[in-house]
């Protein structure tokens, strides 16, 4: 039963506010002046409070200041005779959930209370997932406590009750597929089949059958009915992976399904509608894709309502322990070895790795030093990892002197980060694209350090 406190000078709006909300149900307690409303929220938590305006000695404004204090999770609706909008702006800048006038309509006024109360639940439920998932490790099956992950763990989390389409941005090997599996099972589709194509992975004549699926006879071959992909989705989740591996003509049909919920079997005369969430993933740039006409525009904004950036693993480096362990006792288990840790060299020698191949590259890493190992914990020698893309062949930059006074180290790194850059894109002839994979990281976290750094 959700708890509202009333606080109003009015001893007849108190009654009436009082009979008319514990009819719909509510625990209510009612205060006359703002005074006692404050001790009262300092005794009890209350999930809305309904304060007058215009009260004695402390007005509306200044009690929802306040209860902003006293109980910052509470929300506040003024009521008020004397309407203003300069009145009603001061007070949703100072937190107030609403602002109504005191002739307000009865049905109105109980849908506005039910809003405020799912918006609070909706925000003390996010909050508490916050709070559980700062505290662990994981998040479904993908692994990591970086703040980059915890961004994108609330983000599944807000996402995964809407229907919208997400597009999933990031390089190969950074676990797009968990994310798209995070958001299917935390969606109310998450009894229903969640259908995952690789659309670089199959060659381009089998891939509409594979997606529409095909009538019997339509072609040599076809010696029976098929349902495609999405009809066997129906009423969950289709993963495309690597979507703008997609042909023209098959940009077309999709098209038709995100806009319609409608597609054709190859050979079929009738449509078949299906109820499917898409969820698509890339490793390329795909704006970049629709200025050259290789992707279509109008498709990129149906499946990007919500995107979703996956950072590599390079800068996210404080994830590189948790994955490391979850690995060794993974692989430790599948092998039958008794391998719990890592070396402290060999942990540092993965911490000033690059990581070209991201989460799954340390995986295989793992996996293989897990396998060659003979001893109790991952000695150096067998991590195998490729030097080319070690910070060790960063050793040749060196200072040849620290003056006496000292040296600004964040002003010395931006200057040799901004040199860095600068030849990048001196070499790539201008294109940030090409930049960015000659530095080895996403195009968006080399835009973010152009303007971090003022390089025009």
């Amino acid at each position: 039963m959700a708890t509202i406190l009333v606080v109003d000078d009015d001893k007849g709006m108190r009654e009436f506010l009082d009979i008319m909300l514990t009819r719909e149900g509510y625990d209510v307690s009612c205060a006359r002046d703002a005074g006692e409303g404050l001790d009262r929220c300092r005794k009890q938590r209350f999930d809305l409070i309904i304060t007058d305006l215009r009260m004695p000695k402390i007005d509306g404004i200044e009690f929802l200041k306040s209860v902003k204090d006293v109980s910052p999770e509470s929300l506040v609706i003024l009521i008020t005779a004397y309407a203003s909008g300069e009145t009603a702006v001061r007070a949703m800048k100072e937190g107030a959930y609403d602002y109504i006038e005191k002739d307000f309509n009865i049905e109105e006024f109980t849908s506005t209370i039910r809003s405020a109360l799912e918006s609070n639940g909706r925000m003390q439920d996010d909050a508490k997932f916050i709070r559980d998932i700062e505290n662990s490790v994981c998040f479904g099956e993908i692994i990591g406590k970086s703040r980059e992950m915890l961004k994108v763990y609330s983000l599944i989390k807000k996402v995964a009750d809407t229907t919208a389409n997400v597009l999933i941005l990031g390089e190969s090997g950074t676990g797009k597929e968990l994310v798209a599996k995070a958001i299917h099972e935390n969606s109310p589709r998450k009894d229903m089949p969640f259908v995952v194509i690789n659309c670089g992975g199959i060659p381009e004549n089998l891939l509409e059958s594979e997606l529409f699926g095909y009538l019997k006879g339509s072609f040599t071959g076809a010696y029976a009915d098929k349902p495609g992909l999405f009809e066997i989705a129906r009423g969950g989740t289709i993963f495309l992976d690597e979507v703008a591996e997609l042909p023209p003509v098959l940009q077309v049909k999709l098209l038709r399904v995100v806009q319609e919920k409608t597609f054709l079997r190859i050979g079929g005369t009738e449509n078949i509608r299906v109820d499917v969430r898409i969820i698509s993933a890339t490793n390329r740039n795909l704006e970049e894709m629709v200025q050259k006409g290789d992707f279509r525009e109008d498709l990129y904004y149906r499946l990007n309502v919500i995107p979703i950036s996956i950072p590599p693993l390079r800068e996210r480096k404080d994830d590189i322990p948790v994955l490391t362990k979850y690995f060794i006792e993974k692989y430790s288990r599948e092998f039958g070895k008794g391998i719990k840790n890592i070396s402290n060299y060999a942990l540092e020698l993965l911490m000033d790795y690059s990581f070209p191949g991201n989460v799954r590259e340390l995986e295989n890493i793992i996996e293989r030093s897990v396998a060659l190992e003979h001893s109790s914990i991952v000695l150096p020698e067998n991590l195998m990892i490729s030097r080319e893309n070690s910070a060790a062949k960063h050793e040749t930059f060196k200072i040849e002197n620290i003056p006496d006074q000292g040296l600004n180290l964040n002003d010395e790194l931006a200057r040799f980060e901004r040199a860095i850059i600068g030849k990048a894109l001196e070499k790539s002839k201008g294109s940030k694209t090409k930049a960015a994979e000659l530095l080895m990281i996403s195009f968006d976290s080399l835009r973010y350090r152009i303007e971090k750094l003022g390089i025009g």
